[in-house]
């Protein structure tokens, strides 16, 4: 699977590729947390493990770096940079509704299930061409995103009980 025009592996590219888009999907993640965690106020339980996942999501950029670095490859500036926009975007929409903390955890769920499959799909290439250390990484960093996704899951209900139990009380915020 020799590419014609740069002698390389097409797989090898492709992972590479891959990899850039995981940096960059980091990058929008540890933007999009961030700024959920600032604007949580009355969720002490959600926001505190929000800022336990913005660190390992800084570790998980540095450990897909380190991968791309392997392949004297580097991330993609303008790929983050597109990330860090939508998270802003996404941040802002969520400043807009009543029900801001339900909608965060919500697609907070859905973004880590996302990552989840990314990194699924650099497992599956990186043992594809044989490289163990990208395998191990990913396989590593996908830990803590299911952890991630199992926590969001098994929290929704209360996140959204307490939100309710706010809401229906006069003089308390709801929204964050």
């Amino acid at each position: 699977m020799q590419s014609a025009q740069t002698g390389h592996d097409v797989r090898v590219e492709r992972l590479i590729e891959w990899l850039r888009d995981a940096h960059a999907m980091e990058a929008q993640a540890e933007s999009m947390l961030k700024r959920q965690a600032e604007r949580i106020e009355h969720y002490p339980e959600l926001k505190a493990r929000i800022e336990q996942h913005i660190l390992e999501t800084q570790n998980q950029a540095k450990l897909v770096e380190s991968c791309l670095k392997r392949y004297d490859a580097s991330y993609s500036g303008f790929k983050d940079a597109g990330g860090k926009m939508m998270a802003m975007g996404q941040a802002m929409g969520g400043m807009l509704m009543n029900d801001e903390v339900v909608k965060g955890a919500q697609m907070g769920y859905v973004f880590e299930n996302m990552e989840i499959a990314s990194y699924q799909i650099l497992i599956a290439a990186a043992d594809a061409i044989g490289d163990s250390e990208t395998k191990q990484i990913c396989e590593r960093i996908i830990v803590e995103e299911e952890a991630m996704a199992a926590w969001l899951r098994e929290h929704l209900s209360k996140i959204t009980q307490d939100y309710l139990t706010r809401a229906a009380t006069p003089g308390a915020e709801a929204k964050r």
